[in-house]
């Protein structure tokens, strides 16, 4: 029954992370997410079928972290001062987002440990910190993979040039089955697993 903890935070994690992307394009000059509403915190402006239902089910079936993806936030380019080098800081504001709540949950983890007085409340409030400390950690180390359209592959997409861009943007038209893949013959596990534990180890 783990995953009555576990898909909150997930849900929570992800909403945080489209929003991020939404501010940041905001805070470039791209008013588009905030416009169609997509820049709250209710779930059902940010429900993706296969990212919000399908890929976390996938993961908590097969034993891996619940990660998944909302539905995109609408980003128009064109609308950026700088398109490129500033669609790569709209990407990168999803994965640092999750990095943010991983480091709140850790904290917070800290200071539940310095309180004595057991019971289930604690015991639950202590679990969902873990979960969303080892979830936000998946959903950023994930996102990070730099397949399109992952925001690795979009950080990839703004930063590199020449030949070296024109090389790795033939991939775009497959990365949604490339993820798939990844994710369902389970190579995901080894991605995001070992930095996942890694940094744990840091925080604690």
């Amino acid at each position: 029954m783990e995953w009555i903890l576990q898909l909150p935070v997930l849900f929570f994690s992800i909403i945080i992370h489209e929003c991020a992307h939404g501010w940041t394009a905001l805070r470039f000059g791209d008013d588009t997410a905030y416009m169609a509403g997509r820049l709250t915190l209710n779930p059902m402006a940010h429900v993706d079928k296969a990212g919000t239902f399908i890929i976390p089910a996938v993961c908590l079936i097969l034993g891996l972290p619940a990660i998944g993806w909302a539905k995109p936030v609408p980003v128009n380019v064109l609308n950026l001062r700088n398109p490129r080098a500033d669609m790569a800081k709209v990407a990168a504001a999803g994965p640092i987002s999750n990095i943010l709540m991983a480091l709140a949950a850790m904290i917070l983890l800290k200071l539940l440990s310095l309180i004595t007085y057991p019971g289930s409340v604690t015991l639950a409030i202590a679990t969902t910190l873990r979960y969303a400390l080892f979830i936000n950690l998946g959903l950023a180390f994930f996102n990070l993979i730099p397949i399109f359209p992952l925001d690795g592959g979009n950080i990839l997409l703004g930063t590199l040039k020449g030949k070296a861009l024109e090389t790795y943007a033939k991939h775009v038209p497959y990365g949604i089955y490339i993820i798939l893949a990844l994710v369902l013959l389970g190579f995901v596990r080894y991605i995001i697993f070992w930095p996942i534990f890694f940094f744990y180890n840091i925080f604690f």
